[in-house]
């Protein structure tokens, strides 16, 4: 399986590298790093001073070179009536996005004693690993330390780990 990565909007390099990581590490594909490309017009609510996500799924979905490809941006997204989302993917689509925006904040709940930047990057390949799950057909799991556990908060994200449980793991590995 090949994924592509589409950062939309200014992405570090660091940013590119960890979802790439993750990826490879999960879920054993090639990874390639697109092009970045604009926003995408009309993605803005001028009301709510965010963005949509499925303009930024669409887009990742339009351009996107893989199986599966993933819109990586630093905007505030949200989905409908949710104030905000890290990140979302239609099951078994093979567009997605993540959001970098709400996963900087520097707390991580006091969970450890490490450097806001080590949080950050977990954050950003816990939320692909999940994205991409959705399109290879996953759903939100139940277990807590499972990638694909639902996250509201990024205290949530914090908790669970990197990696499919094994329930998940048989689903699509």
């Amino acid at each position: 399986m090949l994924v592509d990565v589409v950062p939309v909007g200014d992405l570090s390099a660091k940013v590119k590298r960890q979802a790439s990581t993750a990826l490879r590490s999960v879920y054993d594909c090639d990874v390639t790093i697109h092009d970045s490309q604009p926003v995408p017009t009309g993605a803005h609510d001028e009301k709510r001073d965010q963005y949509r996500a499925e303009e930024f799924i669409e887009l990742a979905g339009r351009v996107g070179s893989g199986e599966k490809n993933i819109a990586i941006t630093p905007k505030d997204l949200f989905y409908r009536r949710r104030n905000y989302v890290f990140g979302l993917a239609y099951l078994d689509g093979n567009g997605s996005v993540i959001s970098t925006y709400r996963l900087q904040t520097s707390s991580d709940g006091g969970f450890s004693n490490r450097s806001a930047v080590e949080i950050f990057s977990d954050r950003v390949r816990k939320e692909v690993v999940h994205e991409i799950g959705h399109t290879l057909g996953l759903e939100h799991c139940d277990n807590k330390r499972c990638v694909m556990n639902f996250s509201p908060t990024v205290r949530e994200v914090d908790v669970k780990e990197e990696n499919l449980c094994g329930s998940c793991q048989r689903e699509v590995l």
